[in-house]
Parts: C-alpha cells; sequence; structure tokens
C-alpha cells in the first residue's frame, strides 16, 4: 500500500492487508440506483495518480441499462473528475485477490461537488443542517430476502433450501431456528462485515420466508449510506457462496411481507451536543413535532425516491408491516412515522416508508430532507394516532408514475436536494415506468387473452 495515503486508509483496511501486498483497487461510486460504477485498477497504477476520470453519463443510465434523456442538457458524456475518498478504503474479502474498494467523491472539470451524484446529493442536505448548526444522526434497519437461485425470471420467486432439506418457512418472525437454517451465510455476512470493519447491532429473522433484518448503529448519514452501499454488495456475495441469491426487491414474493429499510432520525445541537427533540426536563420539543410535521408534509415528495421501482408499490398493503398513510405514534408500528421507546437522549423518529430497494443514498437524504423542511416551517403534525392505523385512509401514491408526479409539484422538496438532480432523476424513473408499462404480465394473459 502506498506511503501517501496509508495514514488515511481505515484500520480495518490496513489490517486485511497486514503483511500482504495489494493487487487490485476498485475506484467507485452509487449510481442512481445505488449500483457500484467505476473501474477496477492495478494497485500500483492507482497509488501512481490522485484523481480519475468517469462518463457523467453514468447517472442517466436506468435500471435496465437504456439511457434516459438529458434534461440538462446535450448528450455528450463529458467527464466527471472521482477523487478517492480514503476514509471509505474497504476490503473486497470474497475476491480471490487482495483487493481493497474504494468510495469516490464525483466533481466537475473546475472542482466543484457533481449535484447529481448520490452521495453528493446526501452531503448537500447534510450541509444544510450544518449550517444550522444541527447535526442529523441516524441509524438504518436492512431487510432483505435470502432467496432459491432464480436464472429464468419467467418463474416465481421461492424460498432458499434450509439445512434441513426444507425450504424456509414464513411466518418466523424472530425464530433463531429459521435463521439457522441458513446459518453458513449469516456467518459469511459477519465475517465479511468484519473484514471490511464494519459493525452489526443485530440480526434477526422477519416475517417472511428466507426475510432476514441487520441493524446498524446510529450514526452519520453519509458514513451509514456509505456502510449500506457496501453491506448490499457483501450480503450478494455471501449469498452466492451457498448457492442461493440475496434480494433486496421491495416485494420479491407474491403473499409474503416486504422489505423495508427503516430509517431513525434525531437531530444533534452543534453547540451543546444536546438532541434537540428532548428538552432539559426530558420532554417531547416543538423541534421534535415540527420534524415530524415536516414529513407528514413532504413525504409524499419523496416516496420516488423512497419507493423507486414498480416493484416498490407492492408493498404498501395493510396489515404486512408495512404503512399506507402518514399518521405518526407513540410505539405503534401500523404507523408509518413511528417513535420508538426511548430515554429523552435517545429520542427519535423512525420513517417506515422507505423500501430496501431504495438507493441508501438517496432514501436518507429524502427522508431527511423532509424534517429539515419541517424545522424550518415550524408547524404542528396531526394529533397522534391512536389505534390501529390500517384502519386509517390510504395517503400514499399508488404507483411509480403518481409519485414522480407529486415529487415534481413540490419545489422545496426540489431546492432542498438539488434541481439538477431532481430533474435528472425524473428522466431516469419516467423512462423506466414508461418500458414496464410495455410489458404485458402473466396475469392479463391468463385473465384478459380469452375472456374478453
Amino acid at each position: 500500500m502506498n506511503k501517501q495515503w496509508i495514514d488515511r486508509t481505515p484500520e480495518a483496511a490496513r489490517e486485511y492487508l497486514a503483511g500482504r501486498r495489494l493487487d487490485e483497487v476498485e475506484c467507485i461510486v452509487a449510481d442512481i440506483a445505488g449500483v457500484a460504477r467505476g473501474k477496477a485498477m492495478p494497485a500500483s497504477k492507482f497509488a501512481r495518480q490522485d484523481k480519475f476520470y468517469l462518463p457523467n453519463s453514468i447517472f442517466l443510465q436506468t435500471i435496465t441499462g437504456e439511457w434516459a434523456d438529458n434534461p440538462t442538457g446535450a448528450f455528450t458524456e463529458p467527464d466527471m473528475i472521482l477523487i478517492p475518498d480514503y476514509s471509505t478504503a474497504s476490503a473486497a474479502p470474497w475476491t480471490a485477490d487482495w483487493t481493497l474498494q474504494i468510495i469516490h467523491d464525483a466533481t466537475d472539470q473546475q472542482g466543484n461537488p457533481f449535484p447529481i451524484a448520490p452521495r453528493n446529493v446526501l452531503k448537500r442536505v447534510v450541509k444544510l443542517y450544518e449550517e444550522k448548526g444541527w447535526k442529523p444522526v441516524v441509524a438504518p434497519e436492512m431487510e432483505f430476502f435470502l432467496v432459491a437461485r432464480n436464472t429464468d425470471p419467467n418463474q416465481p420467486i421461492i424460498p432458499p433450501m434450509g439445512r434441513t432439506g426444507r425450504r424456509a418457512a414464513a411466518k418466523q418472525a424472530y425464530s433463531m431456528s429459521a435463521v439457522d437454517e441458513y446459518g453458513k451465510v449469516i456467518d459469511d455476512i459477519y465475517d465479511f462485515a468484519e473484514a471490511q470493519g464494519f459493525e452489526i447491532d443485530g440480526i434477526l429473522q422477519e416475517g417472511g420466508a428466507g426475510q432476514v433484518e441487520i441493524n446498524l448503529n446510529h450514526g452519520d448519514p453519509v458514513a451509514l449510506a456509505d456502510e449500506m452501499f457496501y453491506f448490499k454488495r457483501l450480503i450478494r456475495e455471501a449469498a452466492l457462496r451457498h448457492d442461493c441469491f440475496a434480494t433486496f426487491m421491495a416485494k420479491p414474493i407474491e403473499g409474503e411481507p416486504g422489505s423495508a429499510m427503516h430509517i431513525h432520525h434525531s437531530v444533534v445541537d452543534m453547540q451543546t451536543g444536546r438532541n434537540i427533540f428532548s428538552d432539559a426536563q426530558g420532554r417531547e420539543t416543538t423541534a421534535f413535532l415540527n420534524f415530524i410535521a415536516g414529513m407528514q408534509r413532504h413525504l409524499p415528495a419523496a416516496i420516488a425516491l423512497l419507493a423507486p421501482y414498480v416493484n416498490s408499490y407492492r408493498r404498501y398493503v395493510p396489515d404486512f408491516a408495512a404503512p399506507i398513510n402518514l399518521e405518526w405514534a407513540h410505539d405503534n408500528r401500523t404507523t408509518g412515522l413511528r417513535v420508538p421507546i426511548s430515554g429523552p437522549e435517545a429520542r427519535r423518529v423512525e420513517n417506515r416508508l422507505a423500501g430496501m430497494d431504495c438507493n441508501p443514498y438517496l432514501g436518507i437524504a429524502a427522508s431527511l430532507a423532509c424534517g429539515y423542511l419541517g424545522l424550518l416551517e415550524g408547524e404542528a403534525p396531526r394529533a397522534e394516532y391512536l389505534g390501529d392505523a390500517y384502519m386509517s385512509q390510504d395517503e400514499l401514491p399508488y404507483n411509480l408514475g403518481d409519485a414522480l408526479d407529486i415529487m415534481a409539484g413540490n419545489a422545496a422538496m426540489r431546492s432542498v436536494l438539488g434541481e439538477e438532480f431532481a430533474a435528472v432523476y425524473e428522466s431516469v424513473k419516467r423512462n423506466e415506468y414508461k418500458e414496464f408499462l410495455q410489458v404485458i404480465s402473466p396475469w392479463e394473459r391468463e385473465h384478459l387473452l380469452l375472456n374478453v
């Protein structure tokens, strides 16, 4: 490892390479979908350069590999500059050689943060908080499914085979024996995470067949989004080692619960170090209620980022541990906004709307943007909901097209996230939605072919 940057590399990466020769470095950024894009190069070449180049058109690529229209100008594909953030250097422990991954910051050719890069969008939102003297703190939860290998998209996804020789069963939430069914995958997840320097707060069985939840400790939004970006890759690699897939689709299996990315938020006063959601007597503050009000008002415009695909909207159904509205309450998992039990110093708001299919940078940015606007607007939320919120009215858009229309009409949200980013994001997602509408589903062939 080159001496020029070894001191800026996290301890876990240095320990991973202790006594070994670094072979390769992967220079990566997250695209709109959260897919790792970039280039791999020999470590010797990486050590001789302080920046790298990649066409900015990667942020116009849809999840299907098509190219969306560029709403900001001609499609000339100029290069952006990638600057390595050495604090993100992390092992790629599943590779055959000794490889590090390094997340890069994307700038334009004048050195300004490239506004469409998802990591820069989150940094922009965090900076808005800091300019007000606030430090946002988040704690994400990650849900995902382990499923049998699916090499034919025309076939439904099914649970994986467990160590008992039976397929993983549903309705086994918090069962330790259910997790043990695919214990070897979990072991590799732990091992990979340790090699990468990540701390897992807990792993548990969720309600779906083969559905797992991983909780991460609270911390800086950008650092945790980086971890989630890395975690998605390491979890997929761990599953592949054991002849199954890991999927972060919001709703991969018909009749099963969906997978969420619950986000816990609190805000700290940078001068005092105190949680602004609690006063000196430990009571809820006006800022706490303003934050909730901002989420209730602006989350509809953020749904296009929290639920970014056509499949995402299949998750929002009653009685499947997913919200259908923007009600809030204390310790009530039927509401979209939940206030967990905690002491005053840990008072926080949990946003239960985000799906695990969202880009973690954009999901956290959009959620924080809603709370930020609430703090600025100073409004009160609706009354706390008492009872089963599934009995209340639906408030969320029913599909991606409707969600994009709401996002397009919210000037405040677009301003916080960045107008240029919002325009490109909308272009990419409308392209994906239009492409999906060209597909004829098995339901249509079964029920319409001979009956209408």
